[in-house]
C-alpha cells in the first residue's frame, strides 16, 4: 500500500450559513521515500491539503491513509500522537519561539513524544541535528541573533527531532535569498536520499519544484496534473533505513517528566514579563501574607491566653466530697466527709493521666497582725503540691512549706500579695507572725502575683497553710468520731484542754520530759479523723482531662466500695467549658480575619485568570506551533495550568516571607505574642495551588480548545 493515499477527498468550511468548498474530490498516492512538490496558486486548496496530510485537520468526506493507518477517522488526541511520531513541519516563516535558543527550539517536540525522553539523550540528538544542518556554533543563539537561512535550518532540525517519516515543508524558501534557498533545497535532497524521508514541498516556484522527483499541481480544489519522473518504480527508502518504531529506543519516561518540562516552560514564560507577573501575584502575596500573619498572631494570642487560664487553674480537675441530704433537703457539696489523704495518694499513684495533685481543707477566719486585720477570700489548708498544680512554684519571697510541715502540723503559712499589702504595707512579712482564730502562724513565704481570675476574683487574696494545721489546729470544725465534743465519755474539761493545746501548742523546749514509747503505749491518745474537703488535680495535658476524670472516678468508686449502679459519694468536676468558650471566641475572631485574607486570595485569583487569558491571546501562534509538532489538547491544558499554579506558588512563597516578616514586626514593635504555625504554612501553599487550579483552569482550557490551523494563522 502507498505511504500516503487519498481517496475522493472533500473539505468544506462553514462561514455562518454559507458552505465554502475548498477540496472537491481529489485523490492522490505517494510512495515511501518520494520527494514531491505541490504547486498551485493562492486559493487553489494546497494549504488545506497539506493540513489534511499533516493530520492538522480532517476531511469532510473521503478517506486518508498514512503508512497504513487511516487518519480520516482518528480523534484529536490520536492525530496529535501521529504528528508527534511520524510527521515533521517546516514552516515558511520558521515559527521559532523567540525566547528559546536554537537548541531549546529543536528540543521542543520531545515534550510531546509519547512516553517522553531522557533529557541527556534528547539533548545529544538535538546537538547532532543542529551540527548536521551546519549550526554547531549557534546552539545558544536565540532566533533574533540568527539569519533567515539559519532560522530555517533550526526549523528543519526541529522537524527531524521526532525521527518521523514524513516531512512537510510549506514554502521553505519563500523568505530566503536564492543562495540560501538552494542550500536548504540541497539539504532536503540529502535528507531524502540518506534517511529515506518522504518529503512534501509546497511551493509556487517552478525552480523549487524542479528539485522534486514529482510535481503535483492544483487548481480550484482539484488535482489537475501529476508529473512523475521517468522511472519504472517510485523511489523507495534505503533498505538500510530501519523502521521508525525500531529507530526510537530513546523514547521513554512518563508524565512526571512532562510536568517538570511544563514547569520549566512556565518559569521561562513568566520571566518574559517579570513586572507583569509580579503585579499579577500581588493579590496572592497580600492574601497569603495576611493568612500567615493572622494565624501566627492568633496562635500566639491563644498560647498567651492559655497560659493565663493555666495560671487561673481552669485546666485543673476538682474532686469534691459528696453531698448529703436530710429530710429531702440537700446539704451541699462536702457535707459528707468521704475524701481522705489516702485517696489523694492513690490517685497520684494509680492514675497515669495525673501530673500532680493537692488535698485541700477549706478554712475561714480573720487574719490579724498587730492592729491590722483582713479576712482572705481563700483560706486553704493543703500540701506543697498545690503550688505545682496552680503553677505557683516560683515564690516572690521566702520559701514554701514542706511535706514535713504537713506531717508535723507546723504553724507556718504562705501569704498572697493582697494579704501582704493589707497586713505588711511597709515591711517584709518573712519571719513574722499572723494570728488566725487565736492560732499564731509564722510567715515563711510570699506567693508571686497572679491577679484576677477569669470571673474577676482576686487570686492574690489567699493564705496557704499545711492542711493538718488548718484542720486540727485552726478550724473550729475539727471533728472526732464521737461528735462535736470528742468521743463518747469525753467531758467539757477534755474539750477545753484540746482547745488550749490547739491555740498554744507545746514548743520543742519543754519543762517536762518527753514520754517514752512504753508510756505512750500505756496512755493511748485520741486519734483525730483525717479527711479533706477536696482534691485539686493537674493533668499531664489539656487533652488528658477527660481520661483523668474517668480514671479518678473508677479508682474512687473502687476505694469507696461503690457497687454497680450505686451513686457516687464524690464529684469530679472540670473547667473545660471555660477553655472551650475562650477558645471559641478566639477562633471566631481569627476566623473572621482569615475570611478577609481569603477574599484577598480570591481577588488575586481573578487577577491571575485575567492575565492568563491575555497570555493565551498573545501566544496563539506558539500554541498552534506546539500542536503542529505533536502537542495534544491536554498537553496545552497542562502547560497553561502549570503556569497558573507556578504563578500562584511563587506568589504564595513571597506571601509566606512577607507574612513571617509582618508577624516578626508585630512581635517586636507591638509586643503582641506570636507563634509560628506549620499548619498555616501548609494551608498557604495548598491554597495557592488551589487558587492556581481554579482560576487557571478556564484560560488553560480555552488554550487547549484552539484550532491549530487558526492559531498558526493568528497575527
Amino acid at each position: 500500500m502507498s505511504f500516503i493515499k487519498l481517496e475522493d477527498i472533500y473539505k468544506t468550511y462553514s462561514r455562518g450559513k454559507v458552505d465554502v468548498p475548498v477540496l472537491k474530490g481529489g485523490s492522490l498516492a505517494v510512495e515511501r521515500g518520494e520527494m514531491v512538490a505541490l504547486m498551485g496558486a493562492s486559493g487553489s486548496g494546497k494549504t488545506t491539503l497539506i493540513n489534511l496530510l499533516g493530520a492538522l485537520d480532517r476531511p469532510t468526506s473521503g478517506r486518508y491513509w498514512l503508512d497504513g493507518e487511516e487518519v480520516s477517522l482518528k480523534t484529536v488526541e490520536e492525530r496529535a500522537r501521529l504528528r508527534s511520531s511520524k510527521i515533521g513541519f517546516v514552516f515558511q516563516n520558521f515559527n521559532l519561539l523567540p525566547r528559546l535558543t536554537a537548541l531549546e527550539n529543536v528540543l521542543m517536540p520531545l515534550a510531546y513524544v509519547a512516553g517522553g525522553v531522557e533529557g541527556r539523550e534528547g539533548r545529544d540528538r538535538a546537538i547532532e541535528l543542529l551540527t548536521r544542518v551546519g549550526l554547531s556554533d549557534r546552539l545558544d543563539h536565540e532566533p533574533a541573533r540568527l539569519s533567515g537561512g539559519e532560522q530555517q535550518r533550526v526549523a528543519i532540525a526541529r522537524s527531524l527531532m521526532n525521527r518521523g517519516t514524513l516531512l512537510i515543508a510549506d514554502e521553505p524558501t519563500g523568505n530566503l535569498d536564492s543562495k540560501t534557498g538552494e542550500e536548504i533545497l540541497a539539504l532536503f535532497r540529502q535528507l531524502n536520499a540518506e534517511d529515506g524521508l518522504t518529503i512534501l514541498l509546497v511551493t509556487h516556484d517552478p525552480l523549487v519544484a524542479a528539485h522534486a522527483d514529482r510535481v503535483i499541481r492544483m487548481r480550484d480544489g482539484l488535482i489537475l496534473e501529476d508529473e512523475r519522473p521517468p522511472m519504472d518504480q517510485p523511489p523507495l527508502a534505503p533498505e538500510s533505513s530501519p523502521r521508525p518504531d525500531a529507530r526510537r529506543p530513546w523514547l521513554r519516561v512518563g508524565s512526571v517528566r512532562a510536568v517538570a518540562d511544563s514547569a520549566a516552560m512556565a518559569v521561562r514564560s513568566l520571566r518574559r514579563n517579570a513586572l507583569r507577573s509580579a503585579l499579577t501575584t500581588l493579590g496572592i502575596i497580600i492574601g497569603v501574607a495576611s493568612l500567615i500573619a493572622i494565624a501566627e498572631v492568633g496562635k500566639g494570642s491563644w498560647v498567651a491566653i492559655r497560659q493565663i487560664l493555666t495560671k487561673m487553674g481552669v485546666d485543673n480537675v476538682l474532686v469534691q466530697a459528696g453531698a448529703a441530704s436530710r429530710n429531702g433537703v440537700s446539704l451541699g457539696s462536702g457535707s459528707v466527709k468521704t475524701l481522705t489523704p489516702e485517696d489523694a495518694e492513690a490517685i497520684q499513684r494509680e492514675c497515669p493521666s495525673v501530673d500532680s495533685l493537692a488535698p485541700i481543707v477549706n478554712g475561714r477566719g480573720q487574719v490579724v497582725r498587730g492592729n491590722r486585720n483582713w479576712v482572705p477570700s481563700s483560706f486553704l489548708g493543703t500540701t506543697p503540691g498545690f503550688l505545682r498544680v496552680r503553677d505557683w512554684e516560683e515564690m516572690a519571697e521566702g520559701e514554701a512549706f514542706t511535706d514535713g510541715d504537713v506531717r508535723d502540723t507546723s504553724l507556718v503559712c504562705l501569704l498572697g500579695q493582697t494579704l501582704v499589702r493589707e497586713l505588711f504595707p511597709d515591711e517584709s512579712p518573712i519571719g513574722q507572725e499572723v494570728v488566725v482564730n487565736d492560732v499564731p502562724l509564722r510567715v515563711i513565704g510570699v506567693l508571686r502575683r497572679k491577679g484576677a481570675d477569669i470571673i474577676g476574683d482576686d487570686q492574690d487574696d489567699i493564705l496557704l497553710a499545711p492542711w493538718t494545721t488548718v484542720k486540727h489546729r485552726i478550724s473550729a470544725s475539727a471533728a472526732s468520731p464521737g461528735g462535736k465534743g470528742g468521743t463518747a465519755g469525753t467531758g467539757d474539761a477534755s474539750e477545753q484542754i484540746n482547745l488550749l493545746r490547739r491555740k498554744y501548742p507545746r514548743s520543742e523546749a519543754t519543762l517536762f520530759p518527753v514520754s517514752s514509747v512504753v508510756q505512750e503505749a500505756d496512755s493511748p491518745r485520741l486519734e483525730r479523723h483525717a479527711n479533706v474537703d477536696s482534691i485539686l488535680v493537674k493533668t499531664t495535658s489539656t487533652e488528658e482531662i477527660s481520661p483523668a476524670m474517668e480514671q479518678i472516678t473508677r479508682l474512687l468508686r473502687e476505694r469507696h466500695r461503690i457497687g454497680t449502679g450505686g451513686e457516687d459519694d464524690f464529684a469530679v468536676k472540670d473547667f473545660t467549658e471555660v477553655i472551650e468558650a475562650v477558645q471559641a471566641t478566639v477562633g471566631l475572631v481569627a476566623g473572621l480575619l482569615v475570611c478577609v485574607a481569603l477574599i484577598s486570595l480570591v481577588v488575586g485569583g481573578v487577577g491571575i485568570m485575567n492575565i492568563m487569558l491575555v497570555s493565551v491571546t498573545e501566544r496563539y501562534r506558539e500554541i498552534g506551533l506546539r500542536m503542529a509538532v505533536g502537542a495534544r489538547p491536554r498537553d496545552i491544558l497542562r502547560q497553561f495550568l502549570v503556569e497558573a499554579i507556578v504563578l500562584c506558588v511563587l506568589g504564595g512563597s513571597a506571601g509566606i516571607l512577607v507574612g513571617r516578616g509582618a508577624s516578626f514586626l508585630v512581635r517586636r514593635l507591638a509586643h503582641w505574642p506570636t507563634e509560628p504555625s506549620l499548619l498555616a504554612l501548609i494551608a498557604s501553599v495548598s491554597i495557592s495551588v488551589t487558587v492556581g487550579l481554579i482560576f487557571g483552569y478556564y484560560p488553560a482550557w480555552k488554550a487547549s480548545r484552539l484550532d491549530p490551523i487558526e492559531a498558526l494563522r493568528y497575527e
